[in-house]
């Protein structure tokens, strides 16, 4: 399978939600169990590798974690293109 990237990162929404997480006063422990509690099985080194674009996240994730940090999912799709 070829992995794909878009300028060297694997998704883009990990810097909204690690803005996100840290505005809603939350550790990267906190928002995995939250996660958890909504039925998708992310531990804390999951959330780190979302955050810093080494991680895939699936259209399901992006779901959860919208409903977690009290946003749309279009907003965790808002990202600064590199000049």
């Amino acid at each position: 399978m070829k992995i794909y990237d878009y300028q060297g990162k694997k998704n883009v929404s990990g810097d909204m939600i690690r803005q996100l997480r840290v505005k809603n006063r939350m550790s990267q422990n906190d928002l995995a169990a939250r996660v958890q509690v909504e039925g998708v099985m992310l531990e804390r080194d999951s959330i780190s590798r979302i955050e810093s674009g080494t991680r895939f996240v699936a259209d399901y994730e992006l779901f959860v974690f919208a409903k977690v940090l009290g946003v749309d999912v279009a907003s965790l799709l808002e990202f600064q293109e590199k000049k």
